[in-house]
C-alpha cells in the first residue's frame, strides 16, 4: 500500500531537478544539441506523413503516404473484405444479435463499388503512376473480388450451416482447383496490399531521393502512432526503417533512426504557419537531441565496455516442417504463396507488427533493386495471376 504521507525531502528533491528538472543540466544539453544540428536535415516519419526539414530554417517538405492518398482507400476496401468476411463469422459466433445487418450491409455496399468499377475510374480518377498499364487488370480484380463476395456471403445468409470457420477457408479464402473461385481470396488480399504498398513506396522513393539529402548527416525521427497502439515498436516491425534505410542505398547509419513511440505526430496544416513550423521542427529537434545525447555519453562514459550495435537481421525462411515462426520470414520469390499467404497470419496474430509489412519488405526491395520502376516489380498474388475478365457494357 502506499504510504501518502511520504515526501522526499526538498533537498533530494532539489538534487534531482539539477539533473532532470526544469532548466536542468538535461534539458540544457538536449536544447544545446539542438542548436547544434539545426543546420542538419531532419526526416520525421509520422502515421501518415513524410516530413522533411532541410535544415538552415527552411520550410518543410511533406509527403503523404496513407488515407490521403489516390487509389488508397479503393484498394484498401478491397483488401478488407476478406477479413470483413471473416469477422461476420465471427459475430454470429459469438451470439451478436444483429450479425445479420453487418453482413447484409457489406453486400449492399459490395454491389455499389461493383457497380461503379470500370477502367476509366481507375484510369481517369484514382490516375496512380504506379499503376500504369495496370489498370484493366486492377478492375477485374476488383469485379471478381465483389462477385466471389456477393456470392459467398448471400449463400451463407441462405443457409446458415455454411458459416462454419472451415467453409469459409475451403470455399472463400482458400479453396483449391475450385471453379466457382479460381483465385483464393487470401490471393486477393496478397495482391491488393502489395499494390497499394507499390504506390506508396514508389512515390516516397523517389521524393527522398529527389532531395539530395547527405545521408549521412540525415536525422530520421518515426514520432507517435504507427497502426496498431502496439505496432511499429522496432526496426523490424516498422517498414519505415526499411524503406528510408533502402533509398539512402543503405547508406544512412542505422544510429541515426529514432522510433518515438510516445512522440508527439503533426498535422499538415500546423506546418502552413511559419511559426508554428519552427516551433514543430524544434521540438522534433530537441527529442532526437536527446536521444543522440545519451547514446554519445554512454560511449564515452563506459567505454571499454562492450557497445550496443542495432543488427538488421535476416529473416527466416518457411521450411515443409515450419509450424510456428518468432519473426517474419522472407518471401523468397513474387510466386512463394506459402511465405505471402503467411505474412497475412503473421501481421494479424503479431500485434507488434504493422499491417502493411505483410509485403512492404519484398515490395520495398524490389523497387530498390529495379532503379524505382514500378512496372519492373513482379506483384505477389497479381503479376502472375489470371484474373476473369468483367462483362463489358
Amino acid at each position: 500500500m502506499t504510504d501518502v504521507t511520504y515526501t522526499p525531502h526538498g533537498d533530494f528533491r532539489s538534487l534531482y531537478d539539477a539533473y532532470t528538472g526544469a532548466g536542468s543540466t538535461a534539458v540544457n544539453l538536449t536544447k544545446h544539441m539542438a542548436q547544434l544540428t539545426r543546420q542538419q536535415p531532419l526526416l520525421v516519419v509520422t502515421g501518415a506523413d513524410f516530413v522533411l526539414f532541410p535544415g538552415s530554417d527552411r520550410p518543410p517538405i511533406v509527403e503523404s503516404f496513407r488515407l490521403s492518398t489516390r487509389g488508397f482507400i479503393e484498394l484498401t476496401s478491397i483488401s478488407h473484405l476478406g477479413a470483413a468476411v471473416a469477422w461476420i463469422f465471427q459475430l454470429r459466433e459469438l451470439g451478436y444479435a444483429t450479425w445479420r445487418d453487418d453482413a447484409e450491409r457489406l453486400i449492399e455496399r459490395t454491389r455499389q463499388v461493383r457497380s461503379i468499377n470500370t477502367d476509366a475510374y481507375w484510369t481517369d480518377n484514382v490516375a496512380v503512376g504506379a499503376w500504369a498499364g495496370y489498370e484493366t487488370k486492377i478492375a477485374d480484380l476488383v469485379d471478381y473480388t465483389c462477385a466471389i463476395t456477393i456470392a459467398f456471403l448471400s449463400s451463407c445468409l441462405a443457409d446458415e450451416s455454411r458459416m462454419t470457420f472451415e467453409t469459409l477457408r475451403d470455399s472463400y479464402l482458400d479453396p483449391v482447383e475450385s471453379a466457382e473461385v479460381p483465385v483464393p481470396i487470401n490471393d486477393v488480399m496478397v495482391a491488393t496490399f502489395a499494390l497499394t504498398f507499390l504506390d506508396i513506396a514508389h512515390r516516397i522513393i523517389g521524393w527522398l531521393q529527389a532531395h539530395d539529402v547527405v545521408w549521412n548527416d540525415l536525422m530520421v525521427l518515426l514520432s507517435g502512432r504507427s497502426g496498431r497502439p502496439t505496432a511499429g515498436l522496432t526496426w523490424a516491425t516498422n517498414n519505415a526503417c526499411h524503406l528510408v534505410w533502402r533509398a539512402s542505398n543503405k547508406k544512412l547509419p542505422p544510429e541515426n533512426l529514432h522510433i518515438a513511440a510516445h512522440g508527439p505526430s503533426l498535422t499538415i496544416a500546423e506546418l502552413a504557419d511559419a511559426g508554428r513550423a519552427a516551433e514543430i521542427e524544434t521540438q522534433y529537434r530537441e527529442i532526437f537531441g536527446q536521444l543522440r545525447s545519451n547514446i554519445d555519453l554512454a560511449g564515452k562514459m563506459l567505454e571499454g565496455f562492450p557497445a550496443f550495435a542495432r543488427s538488421i537481421d535476416e529473416p527466416p525462411v518457411i521450411e515443409p516442417t515450419t509450424k510456428t515462426l518468432q519473426a517474419m520470414p522472407k518471401l523468397r520469390s513474387p510466386d512463394d504463396r506459402v511465405t505471402a499467404i503467411t505474412r497475412l497470419r503473421f501481421v494479424m496474430e503479431d500485434p507488434a507488427q504493422l499491417l502493411s509489412n505483410s509485403v512492404a519488405h519484398y515490395v520495398i526491395d524490389q523497387l530498390c533493386d529495379h532503379d524505382n520502376r514500378p512496372d519492373a516489380v513482379v506483384i505477389p498474388g497479381f503479376s502472375n495471376v489470371t484474373y476473369p475478365a468483367r462483362k463489358r457494357s
